[in-house]
């Protein structure tokens, strides 16, 4: 189906992507596997037309092809799904799917009725059912992808690009992805899955693919493989893939919160009545399928959500209702689930969003003057001792991978001293060298004696890093557990049991 052959792209400074090749059989998943930075996204770019090459060639069906945008893929059956979804929040399902290639009457006039019925018939044909007449922002994240893989679907497209699907899925939604994938393959369709997730290439793909900083390393069908050798591929040495920590005796409480009732944007109960302690030197894991109030939880505690009541106390100071300055000053750390949006300004250097918190205290500023050398020199050893790779001190957060980017945020958080540490989602998106990396640093962090609480949709992670894990269902702590639950006992707690050990 498709062929690309010594794929290379320059930028000033770095070879992005190094003489890659890369092929597509007919009806197969092949996944792209490389850690952030690795090249994948470039590659993908120069696929469908984003970037153009500065060496190589593409065949798409034997056919040498030249594609120089989204619209020369389009027409030759390529579909993209970004990680981050391009759809309009107020049109309707059917209304994004046909954009562009509208059905009309009367040779100019939308036809809403005959847009609804093509993508009805084109989701039952594979097997992807939507509402065509919901709004996109009422609808789950899961069946937004829904939407994007039948938009590319409606044009024509039998290879799909997903660009790291599974990043914003919970567990269910995952799995439904899995078959939507088996479903499409058995029908012909070719798709090309890029992820950081090895459990999830052993799982869905037939052949992996893996690129190490701009090259090609290997091809390998998934029969055989382990999740350790694609490590090894992926980062070119040996990766300890569970987390490695010493049982430790916590210490007195630092996070108290009583009685906690917090609302969300529609003015309901999203938090109900929860109560919960984070002692010193403990990480607590919450555990839960998505929308069960973790969002409003972490809100109130970093005070970007006022509670409608109930106490929330670091070292016995009340912060319900504090600002997020507030929050901090009391000691509180936020390592937030977004890093593009609540985690830096990427149009910041490293210096500027690592100092972003305290900018106006001495020494960086004096007198109402900002001294952006002395947030240079600030920056350098935290650059340094949190291994944040791809520049310094000025550089622009933005050209970061995913992972050096999460870096920053650990660096500023932690480098402030917190006495509780908010980690929420810490390894979204990253590659296996990455997580390690965060991994070991939160066991550290904990060890020197502060308050973590976890929130994460990974269960391995909740698993492996916590000392004490709760469940959170509809805004209520419906179980705990000490270390050692299995999956299988928090699955069931997360759809509402109440079972504690």
């Amino acid at each position: 189906m498709l062929q690309l052959t010594g794929i290379t792209k320059r930028y000033p400074g770095i070879v992005a992507s190094d003489n890659v090749s890369f092929d597509l059989r007919r009806g197969e998943v092949h996944a792209l596997l490389g850690e952030n930075g690795a090249g994948k996204s470039t590659l993908m770019n120069v696929l469908y037309g984003l970037t153009a090459p500065d060496e190589g060639e593409i065949r798409v069906r034997g056919e040498v092809v030249q594609i120089s945008s989204p619209n020369d893929a389009i027409a030759r059956g390529i579909g993209m799904v970004h990680q981050h979804f391009m759809l309009i929040p107020v049109m309707t399902v059917a209304e994004n799917i046909v954009l562009s290639v509208e059905p009309t009457h009367a040779g100019r006039f939308f036809d809403r009725v005959e847009a609804s019925a093509r993508v009805r018939a084109i989701s039952e044909r594979f097997g992807l059912a939507v509402d065509p007449d919901a709004l996109v922002q009422d609808i789950t994240v899961g069946m937004q992808q829904r939407v994007e893989i039948l938009k590319a679907l409606y044009r024509g497209a039998d290879i799909l690009i997903l660009d790291e699907p599974t990043a914003v899925l919970t567990p269910p939604e995952i799995t439904e992805l899995e078959g939507i994938l088996r479903n499409l393959t058995a029908q012909g369709t070719s798709v090309i899955f890029i992820t950081h997730k090895l459990n999830e290439v052993l799982e869905i793909a037939d052949r992996v693919t893996v690129l190490r900083r701009g090259k090609y390393i290997a091809t390998e069908t998934t029969e055989g493989a382990t999740e350790q050798s694609l490590a090894r591929f992926m980062v070119g040495r040996d990766v300890v893939l569970t987390v490695d920590k010493e049982p430790r005796e916590p210490g007195a409480p630092i996070l108290e919160i009583t009685d906690l009732v917090v609302l969300d944007e529609r003015e309901l109960e999203a938090v109900r009545g929860l109560s919960l302690t984070v002692r010193a030197g403990e990480i607590v894991g919450v555990a839960g399928v998505d929308g069960n109030g973790q969002a409003e939880l972490i809100d109130a505690i970093t005070g970007l959500r006022h509670p409608a009541s109930g106490s929330i106390r670091v070292n016995g100071r009340e912060i319900a209702g504090a600002s997020p300055h507030d929050a901090l000053e009391a000691g509180v750390g936020h390592i937030p689930t977004d890093r593009h949006h609540r985690g830096l300004v990427l149009d910041f250097s490293l210096a500027e969003n690592i100092a972003i918190h305290d900018f106006d205290k001495a020494p960086s500023s004096k007198f109402g003057w900002l001294f952006p050398k002395r947030l240079e020199e600030a920056a350098e050893p935290l650059i340094g001792e949190f291994d944040i790779r791809g520049g310094g001190p000025q550089t622009a957060a933005s050209s970061l991978s995913g992972g050096n980017q999460q870096k920053v945020i650990i660096a500023r958080e932690v480098s402030r001293d917190p006495q509780v540490l908010v980690a929420s989602q810490p390894t979204r998106g990253l590659d296996v060298g990455a997580i390690e990396y965060v991994h070991k640093r939160l066991v550290a962090e904990r060890d020197e004696g502060r308050a973590i609480l976890l929130v994460s949709f990974e269960l391995d992670e909740v698993l492996g890093l916590s000392d004490r894990i709760v469940v959170l269902y509809e805004g209520r702590i419906v179980a705990e557990f000490a270390a050692g639950v299995t999956k299988d006992e928090l699955g069931v707690a997360m759809l509402g049991g109440t079972v504690s050990a």
